[in-house]
């Protein structure tokens, strides 16, 4: 390992260690006192830095010396981690990093710190070799990422001129595979909701009312089963109505990238069998089709042993990834006329809606998207694939709307990373690509 490459980890690690947890209160100080850190950081680049105080937790925003006639560039990162639990499940601490099998062990290691940081330190060194930088650079740094960045939409339109670019790059993505730099040109939408079914006022004697009274957790059972048919299809009325179709160059091209296949997908998760809407391949199913899932169930008795109870109240959540065309607040609208229609009777449902964000697509053969692809095959040494992305990040399209920019989705992640999960890890190969992909790209750019 090189000296300078040590030291690269060493700003990296102390990045990691600090636990800034955005959806928790009792750690709001360590996401501040992880903001400050940055502010540190990009101020010893001597960059111009501004901590921006949020309803909830700062934005850092960071550029260099602007100067007319260039391009100018939108880094956008988020410096806050999920949660760590179930914490026994962890192999080393999650805020104590460590190096195992060539990987970085620790929550953030790849979503966002690791690849955020990869930026970070890109513009460092390029600025230390060669002065200065190829183009008017802005760093957008957020805390709330993981809680659906909520401040931010009133920031960017606050700031909109300040923050006026030409092209956005983000690396908070993945790579299909190891080895094989991926472009994202497209991210699913999400709505989410949380339904409440109620039955009696009480628990009750599962014996001596069973059979007489509604079972709410009957009545939540049925409800999810309601939201597929048996082949997998989503059942409810009109959700397929805006959904823009895939194109032919889409589905020869996905046909032939690696690490989608049905014998991956099922090496990565586990699971025992492909499942899913008849008609797709996975690698369609995952990035260009609408899904409904539930994530999370609850009620009645969950301890040890039985308990013969017939519970007054169950509850469901509920995700609803989007592609383009869809919206999120039509689908919230479809969603909840679909779980009215086919509550049980005897039992009272309410919906609450939760956070939404719409989907992203941008044509990945424009100037700038070429741009983006030369970056990584010079970094990686091999052509990218282009994808779109079964994951979310509305604050992308907001981005989009609001700064009418395009961003690059440059992933550095692996399909093991075990982002959101345990032992969340990164492997040093990326961090030390991305390092060199954020260097050459800044390059790239500028000649567009």
């Amino acid at each position: 390992m090189t000296e300078q490459l040590q030291e690269q980890l060493d700003d990296l690690f102390e990045f990691l260690r600090f636990p800034s947890i955005s959806t928790a209160s009792e750690h709001a100080k360590d996401v501040r006192a992880c903001g400050e850190w940055l502010v540190k950081k990009l101020t010893s680049m001597e960059l111009a830095v501004e901590l921006h105080e949020t309803p909830k937790h700062p934005i850092v925003v960071a550029r260099n010396v602007h100067q007319e006639g260039r391009k100018t560039v939108l880094i956008y990162g988020h410096y806050d981690v999920q949660p760590v639990d179930p914490v026994e499940l962890w192999d080393s601490p999650p805020f104590e990093p460590e190096i195992r099998d060539g990987r970085i062990w620790g929550r953030g290691s790849t979503d966002n710190k690791g690849q955020m940081m990869a930026h970070v330190l890109g513009v460092q060194q390029m600025l230390e070799e060669k002065g200065e930088l190829p183009v008017n650079l802005i760093f957008l740094f957020e805390g709330e990422e993981e809680v659906g960045s909520p401040s931010l939409v009133p920031f960017l339109e606050k700031h909109k001129a300040d923050l006026a670019c030409d092209i956005i790059a983000v690396s908070d993505t993945g790579m299909v595979a190891r080895g094989v730099p991926t472009m994202g040109y497209g991210l699913r939408g999400i709505a989410c909701c949380e339904v409440t079914v109620r039955g009696p006022s009480g628990d009750l004697h599962s014996g001596l009312y069973g059979g007489a009274v509604a079972n709410p957790a009957t009545a939540v059972a049925r409800l999810v089963a309601s939201l597929h048919d048996g082949d997998g299809k989503i059942a409810i009325d009109g959700f397929y109505d805006d959904v823009k179709p895939l194109e032919n160059w889409e589905r020869e091209m996905w046909a032939q990238v690696p690490g989608v296949a049905a014998k991956d997908i099922l090496e990565t998760t586990g699971s025992p069998e492909i499942f899913g809407e008849p008609g797709y391949t996975s690698a369609e199913r995952l990035w260009a089709r609408p899904t409904a899932e539930v994530n999370g169930i609850g009620s009645g008795y969950q301890g040890e042993g039985s308990k013969t109870v017939l519970p007054a109240e169950a509850m469901a959540k509920f995700s609803f990834r989007l592609v383009p065309d869809q919206e999120p607040k039509d689908i919230a609208k479809k969603v909840e006329a679909h779980l009215m229609k086919h509550t049980p009777a005897g039992v009272t449902l309410e919906v609450e809606v939760g956070h939404d964000g719409k989907p992203y697509y941008v044509d990945p053969n424009s100037a700038f998207g070429k741009a983006g692809q030369a970056a990584l095959e010079i970094a990686f040494g091999k052509k990218p694939v282009l994808i779109r992305e079964g994951g979310s990040i509305p604050i992308i399209k907001d981005m989009q709307d609001i700064l009418g920019a395009d961003s690059l989705l440059l992933g550095l992640a692996l399909p093991d990373c075990q982002i959101h999960a345990p032992n969340e890890n990164y492997y040093i190969e990326n961090f030390e690509g991305g390092i060199k992909m954020s260097q050459v790209l800044l390059e790239e750019l500028a000649k567009v």
